[in-house]
């Protein structure tokens, strides 16, 4: 069957930095590749007010300004790009058909690159008051906080970052947390922890949110006195983890109980021709770094059995 502009010997799914990562890989050895994205390149990366644990680097640089340099780079191989929501991924016939809202392609090898999305509260209010005072992304919405008071949820790396972003513009940062134990990395805990303008309500979760028009309160229960109290903000900003984006994987490839997708060391799943690296994979460090090597080891593999399926 003649090749035609939909037909590709390796796609990824993902723009992220395991995505691109794999691309970089696969086209700079001069193979048909084509990268498809829901969203925006760069994935959870583009949302990062600052990196600043990703070797080489400035000691800082903006999410945006990383995930541009990368795919700057790639764009110079012949890289291939489509703006779809993939529907589907059929794994009974070679070469892999991969159905999107923009239509089907085929690729003899496919990089699942996904990554996350950032998980919900599902309390009431969360779903009403979504861009009228709840947020999940303090460098997008942050500036609408000006002098006001808000609230972050969560204990991780990002509910931190976010946090510390936050007293730039916010009156007061309220960091709410489930445990008594922060998960964030040491660095993050003690800037965090120095800095005046967050408060801290630890063993405690958020119930509700409340309001009229926009975001008045949080609705809290202390988890070991059981106590309530209302907590009250303009803005709140949630970061309670991370959701892998497998749905579409579902009685397609075996997951875990957090759908993340099980591979071995070379990123290879349970099929020939198929891997997954970066956040959607089991076991997944969740960093810049790793997630960019989990795509160039993925690649590496890929190439090799491209070589050897002839």
């Amino acid at each position: 069957m003649m090749a035609t502009d939909r037909d590709f010997e390796v796609i990824v799914i993902g723009a992220g930095a395991a995505g691109l990562s794999a691309a970089l890989f696969t086209t700079r050895e001069k193979l048909k590749t084509l990268i498809i994205e829901r969203m925006t390149f760069g994935g959870q990366i583009a949302n990062a007010d600052t990196i600043e644990n990703y070797p080489g680097l400035p000691a800082s640089i903006r999410g945006i300004d990383l995930a541009v340099n990368m795919l700057d780079q790639i764009k110079s191989y012949g890289l291939q790009t489509a703006f779809a929501e993939v529907e589907a991924l059929h794994v009974d016939q070679r070469p892999f058909v991969v159905a999107t809202s923009m239509g089907s392609y085929t690729g003899k090898v496919v990089i699942l690159a996904c990554g996350s999305t950032l998980k919900r509260l599902d309390v009431p209010g969360e779903s009403t008051f979504e861009g009228r005072g709840v947020s999940y992304c303090a460098t997008c919405d942050g500036a609408m906080f000006h002098n006001q008071e808000v609230a972050v949820i969560g204990g991780g790396d990002s509910a931190l970052d976010e946090a510390l972003d936050l007293t730039e513009v916010a009156a007061t940062v309220t960091v709410v947390h489930r445990s008594d134990q922060l998960r964030a990395t040491r660095v993050l805990q003690e800037r965090a922890i120095a800095q005046p303008k967050i408060s801290w309500r630890w063993h405690t979760v958020v119930e509700g949110i409340e309001g009229s028009e926009q975001v008045e309160r949080l609705r809290l229960t202390d988890v070991h006195t059981g106590d309530t109290s209302l907590l009250p903000v303009a803005g709140v900003f949630i970061y309670v983890g991370l959701q892998p984006n497998t749905g579409f994987l579902h009685g397609v490839l075996p997951l875990d109980a957090g759908g993340h997708v099980p591979v071995n060391q070379r990123m290879e799943t349970s099929l020939p021709g198929l891997y997954a690296a970066g956040d959607l994979r089991q076991h997944s460090a969740r960093q810049v770094i790793s997630s960019a090597g989990d795509g160039a080891t993925a690649a590496c593999f890929a190439m090799q059995y491209l070589r050897s399926a002839g």
